[in-house]
């Protein structure tokens, strides 16, 4: 374990040399990793565990397309695929992977199959910290994990498949065996990870909730059909408005900036975008800072969450989900990203 400066604020880190998957199969050796829930996160964590050579079961709901999806990934029912249930009785560690209001709904029936010494894990602290609302509250006898991947499951396998590795946080909010850290340490390199930084359960979700409705999706898709308007009000063509606001920034800068920082892509860009850009970046933080500390605000108090669980638990939500998710795919903005997409050369090919 390392202790890195981050800006003057010294962080335990932990990569894949440190901890080696050797050392993590060895960690797991006795164990039965059991994930339950083969939907966002669950086929790229059990695909990378299977893959690192550990004793992996996957529980899913019979008969639904993921259970389908687990089966063409090669589990096979009665060996290494399970109905939930069954799936949480013969596991050591269980991935609690079901979408948030899932592990609320099934909570009842997974508490049922813990034993004496097994590990709950948790990829998102949802569950724990607002046990107010959703009533999980893990017994007393279990060590209570969390491995939290910085990025899609898709990308938790793809990274994996290329040899990068995905940056994840981890966190021990129960230890009843002694061994939860050597357990969540073991579990975060084999599911793939390519460095662990330490957090805890309410540091994670915290961050999380913010994050997803920040800088990663809400913001970004706000801002982005902001620029979008404000061009085609400004007579501008669908084309050139959304080659300006999405295309180059996904297919050019965004990569520049994961590669060098920041500073560097204001150092590496023509001189009339530099000053613009330098000028211009304080006003939009300006702008901004009071929406995200209300966003802030509302996940600490746990509005966020209550809305979350309303909604997702509603008997309609997938339809409600899928109108949503269709206005912004017929939106003009989109459309034209869809024909954008279709002229990339490797798409005409």
């Amino acid at each position: 374990m390392t202790q890195i400066d981050f800006s003057g604020v010294m962080e335990e880190v932990i990569t894949s040399d440190e901890f080696s998957i050797q050392k993590a199969k060895e960690t797991l050796q006795d164990e039965i990793v059991a994930v339950l829930g083969y939907g966002v996160q669950g086929p790229g964590q059990a695909l990378n565990l299977r893959d690192n050579g550990i004793n992996v079961i996957v529980g899913q709901r019979e008969g639904g397309s993921s259970w389908d999806r687990a089966i063409a990934d090669g589990f096979i029912p009665g060996k290494t695929l399970f109905p939930l249930v069954e799936a949480a009785q013969k596991g050591t560690v269980i991935q609690f992977l079901l979408s948030d209001a899932g592990q609320v709904a099934m909570w009842p029936e997974i508490i049922e199959c813990l034993n004496e010494g097994d590990a709950l894990y948790f990829s998102h602290g949802f569950s724990i910290v607002y046990k107010d609302q959703t009533n999980i509250i893990p017994p007393e006898n279990i060590d209570v994990i969390l491995v939290a991947p910085k990025g899609s499951g898709r990308t938790v396998r793809s990274n994996f498949l290329d040899g990068s590795g995905i940056n994840s946080s981890f966190a021990v909010h129960q230890d009843f065996t002694g061994r939860a850290k050597e357990r969540t340490l073991a579990l975060g390199i084999a599911i793939g990870s390519g460095y662990l930084f330490s957090t805890t359960f309410e540091n994670e979700v915290y961050s999380d909730l913010t994050g997803e409705r920040g800088v990663l999706m809400g913001c970004l898709a706000g801002v982005m059909e902001a620029q979008y308007n404000v061009l085609r009000k400004n007579g501008h063509s669908p084309s050139e408005s959304f080659n300006e606001t999405v295309e180059e920034l996904t297919q050019s800068l965004i990569r520049l900036v994961a590669q060098n920082g920041m500073d560097w892509m204001f150092g590496n860009c023509s001189t009339t975008a530099q000053r613009g850009a330098l000028d211009w970046a304080p006003k939009f933080r300006d702008a901004v800072t009071p929406v995200f500390d209300k966003l802030y605000e509302n996940v600490l108090s746990g509005k966020e969450t209550r809305r979350v669980l309303e909604a997702n638990s509603a008997p309609d939500y997938r339809e409600k989900l899928q109108k949503e998710l269709d206005e912004i795919k017929n939106s003009e903005m989109w459309k034209t990203g869809a024909t954008v997409r279709s002229l990339r050369p490797e798409n005409r090919k």
